[in-house]
């Protein structure tokens, strides 16, 4: 893959359509990982655990485990239960294994109308364990996406690595399967083209930044200060939106902002953001399918 080094004032300005400042995704990562796993390394499960002492991999990690699983049995549908009342439709990314073991979670987001973001076979399967190995990571791709098609019923048009552990040859892998918006890159506050030999895939920033699990559980952010920080950051970004287009990325993981003593922060945000003009509840394919067609004004390819 190659992306060209464009600066902000280099580029022509970005004009969401009507007039939109801002193309708000709301991302709800819907993540399965292993109890045990047949290695005595330290497995890592999705991201750092909440207890520390990391257990070998075919050791049970009960408390942390458990700690993440609440998640799936609660957070997750109190955070759908948010976005219903709000009106507002979230994305979700999906584990191959969770629409295969955990199933029930990808249907309440495919009732709802979400979007539906290939995120991985396995949480703790991470593609950089296949890093210079193009065809295993490529059969792994091919599984996900072929569960994806199972359980949506339709292909997967992007793609989140897990814990955003991507290779050089993931764009290139999912060009040629045919995706149009890749995640992992979270460099910019605007979508931009990554070229594979496979043509163009379309970068829409995730956010590790503007993240439930780096605020609250890395940083120790209060429930207050939590919605504040994105408060502040949609602030910006819709005073700027006004020369040119911008997105902000939301990552939620129920398992953190799904808890009953953090779900205030997300409803006091939206309501700020359904107060704003110009913010534009939308989902990675829309913005990915748009740029494609107009990326020329926005930043010309160098010679």
């Amino acid at each position: 893959m190659h992306y060209d080094y464009v600066p902000l004032p280099e580029r022509q300005p970005l004009r969401w359509p009507e007039g939109k400042r801002v193309a708000l995704f709301l991302t709800i990562n819907l993540e399965t990982w292993d109890l045990i796993k047949d290695t005595d390394k330290p497995y890592y499960a999705g991201g750092p655990s909440i207890l520390p002492d990391t257990l070998p991999g075919n050791v049970p990690d009960f408390p942390n485990f458990a700690w993440r699983e609440y998640g799936q049995r609660v957070g997750v549908w109190r955070l759908y239960e948010l976005f219903d009342e709000m009106g507002v439709k979230p994305a979700v990314t999906m584990n191959a294994v969770t629409g295969l073991r955990r199933r029930q979670m990808v249907d309440a987001a495919l009732a709802r109308g979400c979007e539906v973001i290939a995120h991985n076979y396995e949480q703790g399967e991470l593609l950089t364990n296949f890093s210079g190995d193009v065809d295993a990571e490529r059969r792994v791709i091919e599984r996900t996406l072929d569960v994806y098609q199972q359980i949506c019923g339709r292909p997967a048009q992007g793609w989140l690595s897990s814990s955003l552990r991507g290779t050089l040859a993931t764009a290139d892998i999912l060009a040629e399967k045919g995706l149009k918006f890749y995640c992992d890159l979270m460099n910019d506050d605007q979508p931009y083209l990554v070229q594979t030999p496979h043509g163009p895939i379309v970068s829409t920033p995730y956010s590790n930044e503007i993240n439930d699990f780096t605020l609250l559980t890395r940083r120790g952010h209060t429930t207050d200060e939590f919605r504040d920080v994105l408060i502040e950051e949609l602030s910006v970004l819709h005073d700027e939106g006004a020369k040119t287009g911008r997105i902000m990325n939301v990552g939620l993981h129920p398992h953190v902002s799904g808890r009953a003593y953090r779900i205030r922060a997300l409803r006091e945000f939206l309501e700020f953001a359904k107060s704003l003009p110009g913010v534009w509840f939308t989902t990675r394919e829309e913005v990915a399918g748009w740029y494609l067609q107009h990326h020329a004004e926005h930043i010309q390819p160098k010679a």
